[in-house]
């Protein structure tokens, strides 16, 4: 099987994000981060814990859109209070959208303008903040541009590594802002001060494209490597087993 997608390279390097999680409950919001993290359980990381997205953990790995088909096989039961037992430890891993993320990983998902008085009212601040100071988190970008890639965020949902440490050992102790994948690459905060680092650039993705389209200084590696490209199985297993329909395909642009 030859060729693949954006949106396939973007999946494979979602999917990448939970390698070494082991049995984790995973809470990917969204297709394509959906997609990338039942490829992982499919392929590397089998002791993933997947939900139906209601309270009932799942023993296989449905296609996108099928979490309610009848031949679904439940492994366990997990009602919304004993999420927190998780949530709390460290044990779980979100994958989040932002509409603003700024060089040390704030995001935000609230409101563009000023909190008082904003200019457009977005999710509101949802679990943002228990998530990123309470266990790894990562972010999905479909469109990365200027006015995503901010220097500074209008307002703080998600926590980054500069306020963790400034809330001190406590607030810092299971904070990790994993990585940030986008449509154009993939960014991490492997950096002396935890400010975002370009790890790799998609296939047909320049390294100068990735820095017009971010509104802060990078760091840049001297030797920037390539997204891995989906193997031939990892591409049978999107396109025949997990997303048949191309659904998540059409959250990213050719």
């Amino acid at each position: 099987m030859s060729g693949h997608t954006r949106a396939e390279v973007c999946a494979v390097a979602i999917a990448e994000i939970f390698r070494g999680d082991g049995e984790t409950l995973v809470s990917p919001i969204g297709n394509l981060p959906n997609l990338g993290a039942r490829l992982a359980k499919l392929t590397f990381e089998p002791d993933l814990l997947l939900t139906d997205g209601v309270a009932c953990l799942l023993a296989d790995v449905p296609p996108l859109g099928g979490e309610r088909d009848p031949g679904r096989i439940v492994e366990g039961w997990m009602p919304y209070r004993s999420i927190f037992d998780l949530l709390w430890s460290g044990r779980r891993h979100v994958v989040m959208g932002a509409t603003q993320v700024d060089r040390f990983g704030n995001q935000n998902i609230a409101c563009i303008g000023a909190f008082e008085k904003p200019k457009t009212q977005l999710l509101g601040m949802r679990g943002a903040p228990g998530n990123t100071l309470n266990h790894p988190t990562s972010y999905w970008v479909p469109n990365h541009g200027r006015r995503v890639f901010v220097e500074k965020v209008d307002v703080v949902s998600g926590v980054g590594y500069d306020r963790a440490a400034a809330l001190g050992e406590t607030a810092s102790r299971f904070h990790e802002i994993r990585r940030v994948v986008s449509n154009l690459g993939v960014f991490d905060f492997d950096t002396p001060d935890h400010s975002m680092r370009l790890a790799s650039v998609h296939p047909r993705v320049s390294v100068e494209e990735v820095v017009e389209n971010t509104g802060f200084e990078l760091v840049i590696p001297d030797a920037v490597p390539e997204t891995r490209a989906p193997s031939a199985e990892d591409l049978r297993i999107i396109r025949e087993v997990l997303d048949p329909d191309g659904i998540a395909a059409r959250e990213v642009n050719e």
